[in-house]
């Protein structure tokens, strides 16, 4: 007849393979990427030594103040995230953990994804200078040219921030000031040609990219208000928006110091 387990040797036994699981796991590579805030650039100057907005064609005002597109970074596509990564990383406020496929299109290689990143840049930077140039009825004139470069940097989320450049760069705030107001101004979110604002993710993490480089007001797509509250610097002032004429109209309504600014 075969003897009976005590208790405690049965909890010993029943914990041998919990225990080897979780330690499986802990050293076992996770469908997860580790991001936390990432470079800022003023599209109004330079970026690693070029210019980031060029127009010719037309006159372009001198500007003030600052319009800083944010970047978050993330753990590359074949980069080895573990159980302890991931438990660090969900508990910490300047680091984030998302689901790998969110990050990355699932399958792709490396190159793959920076040919995508690549052709999603030229994209938005398309449709910006097409958005400019129809806010500003000057959609047809055949002269002007726009060309924006921005190294090393992918993806569409620069598009609103590209627009906002532009429009400064050739209107400022349409009565002879600048559409920053002389502010440090950063910011996200993609750009449809028609100047419709779209959201992009990792906003909470771009907001502290942008404290971190002396913004002090953040446009970002309305949809994304409850993420970017989430874990907001003190200091900054969030302005939401769905369209670049209300991004326009809240940035000129702040530098004038009057007229309806929106708020998370």
């Amino acid at each position: 007849m075969l003897s009976r387990l005590t208790r405690p040797q049965a909890v010993a036994v029943c914990a041998l393979p919990v225990v080897a699981l979780i330690a499986t796991a802990a050293f076992a590579p996770l469908p997860f990427s580790v991001a936390q805030p990432g470079s800022t650039a003023n599209v109004l100057g330079s970026f690693k030594g070029s210019q980031v907005i060029t127009v010719s064609g037309t006159p372009v005002r001198h500007t003030s103040g600052q319009l800083r597109m944010t970047t978050i970074v993330a753990t590359g596509p074949d980069a080895h995230v573990s159980l302890a990564d991931v438990i660090d990383g969900w508990f910490a406020t300047d680091r984030a953990i998302m689901p790998r496929d969110a990050v990355y299109p699932s399958g792709d290689t490396v190159k793959e994804i920076e040919r995508h990143n690549s052709e999603q840049m030229k994209q938005s930077q398309d449709a910006a200078t097409e958005a400019a140039l129809k806010y500003l009825g000057r959609s047809g004139d055949k002269n002007i040219k726009v060309s924006l470069k921005l190294a090393d940097i992918g993806g569409p989320s620069a598009g609103l921030l590209f627009t906002l450049g532009i429009i400064d760069k050739l209107n400022g705030d349409g009565a002879g000031g600048d559409l920053t107001g002389g502010r440090t101004i950063a910011g996200t979110g993609t750009i449809d040609a028609d100047g419709t604002v779209g959201a992009v993710g990792g906003v909470a993490l771009k907001t502290q990219a942008a404290r971190r480089d002396g913004a002090t007001v953040f446009v970002v797509p309305k949809a994304e208000c409850a993420d970017a509250k989430a874990e907001l610097p003190k200091g900054l002032r969030l302005i939401p928006v769905t369209t670049l004429k209300g991004a326009v109209n809240a940035l000129t309504a702040l530098e004038k110091g009057k007229g309806s600014i929106p708020s998370c």
